[in-house]
């Protein structure tokens, strides 16, 4: 009988250990769980959109992001971008930015690229002095009003405004991505009220011109109006007309001296000499 209890005894151990083994296994075997990372949400467009669209609930969607770098300026709610247009194109899934979008409440189209202070003024002029076409959104010019004046018997041409942007030419809003020029007769320029009300009078005054300029020149020029009479001065002798060189040489030639025919009679002392000079005359 005590062999056989020590054999029972045996047999319960070995299942005791085998259990205490399989499940200090399965235990190993999970692992120590890891630690969550926080995730931030932000607004992003669901698909591919193009500047000038509006964000709507439908091409919206929120996206998550490593909480440990956030974005400044994103959007963590949908909500807070809807009905506010893009300025720049973004791909699907990208965070929106607020620099990205139109002004809250500003509505959308042409008004929503106006900044607060500042006001959109379309001004009309003909695709020849409109520089042929080139003219496109984002462009700097100037812009010159030719009138007569009342109680004055001739022209002039004004500058009336410089270093300009163009918010719109035509109906666009946007530089076209093939750099493809177009005739346009009707501008749009960011303008200060100030500067409105000068665009506005020109306009009712005289022919507008419109003239392109680098973008990154930004000098202001204090010249006057032009006028009519004033196209004639210097016109009468042109500079080029008259080579330097010869102009040069015959200023530097020397004047000819006359010459004359010494002739000489006799010998000794008593020589007689006769000059004659070249003109005819004699010299005795």
């Amino acid at each position: 009988m005590s062999a056989r209890r020590i054999l029972v005894a045996l047999v319960l151990a070995l299942m005791v250990s085998g259990l205490c083994t399989w499940l200090a296994s399965r235990k190993l075997a999970k692992g120590v769980p890891a630690t969550s990372i926080p995730q931030a949400m932000y607004a992003a467009p669901s698909r591919a959109m193009q500047a000038g669209e509006v964000l709507r609930a439908s091409n919206t969607e929120l996206i998550a992001w490593p909480g440990s770098i956030p974005i400044d300026g994103a959007f963590p709610r949908i909500a807070d971008v809807l009905d506010r247009e893009l300025l720049f194109p973004l791909a699907k899934g990208q965070p929106i930015l607020d620099r990205e979008l139109s002004a809250a409440g500003s509505g959308t189209g042409l008004a929503s690229r106006i900044p607060n202070g500042m006001r959109a003024v379309a001004l009309r002029s003909d695709e020849v002095v409109g520089v042929a076409g080139f003219l496109e959104p984002g462009s700097h010019l100037d812009v010159l009003v030719t009138y007569r004046p009342e109680q004055s018997n001739e022209s002039l041409t004004a500058t009336v405004l410089q270093n300009v942007v163009v918010l719109a030419a035509g109906h666009q809003i946007e530089p076209d991505p093939d750099g493809k020029a177009s005739d346009v007769a009707i501008v749009t320029l960011l303008l200060t009220p100030d500067e409105s009300q000068r665009a506005v009078l020109a306009s009712a005054q005289g022919a507008i011109h419109f003239v392109l300029r680098n973008g990154a020149d930004s000098a202001l020029t204090g010249s006057g109006p032009t006028l009519l009479s004033q196209l004639g001065d210097g016109a009468a002798v042109p500079r080029h007309s008259v080579r330097p060189r010869a102009m040069a040489a015959a200023v530097a030639a020397p004047t000819p001296k006359p010459h004359g025919i010494e002739m000489v009679f006799g010998s000794g002392t008593n020589d007689v000499r006769s000059v004659a000079s070249q003109d005819g005359g004699a010299g005795r």
